[in-house]
């Protein structure tokens, strides 16, 4: 079965990451980029919006692509391609907008506010003593 792991941001810039596996990850399955589902899957209440992600080995899922499947198309700009210059067209390889079991991250935008959890302070000031060492 499928492990996702999912990067989760809100408004506000919070980001968490959470992984769902086995029975977890089913509800991801076959969804396409864009594509709207109910936040209480990963334990919050609310909407999450897939926005993108990439397979096993960083191939970016690109969202005009239909289907699941590794595809080289030429790209003058958008997901996939850093930099072009004006004119200059590149053939890269993408994935479809579909999430299949190959797909090992997705990034997805919560509409609420994310509650970020704060290390407690002896763990905080370990990290800090460790840094200066």
């Amino acid at each position: 079965m499928a492990t996702f792991k999912l990067n989760i941001s809100d408004k506000k810039g919070k980001t968490i990451t959470k992984e769902v596996k086995e029975k977890e990850a089913g509800p991801f399955l076959g969804l396409t980029v864009g594509a709207e589902l109910d936040a209480a899957l990963v334990g919050e209440a609310g909407k999450l919006k897939i926005t993108g992600g990439s397979d096993k080995s960083g191939v970016p899922l690109r969202e005009d692509i239909h289907g699941g499947a590794r595809k080289y198309i030429l790209l003058s700009k958008g997901v996939g391609l850093r930099d072009a210059e004006k004119g200059q067209r590149i053939r890269k390889l993408v994935r479809g907008n579909t999430i299949t079991e190959e797909v090992y991250q997705l990034n997805c935008f919560f509409d609420g506010e994310l509650k970020v959890e704060e290390k407690p302070a002896e763990v905080q000031e370990k990290e800090s003593a460790e840094k200066k060492a």
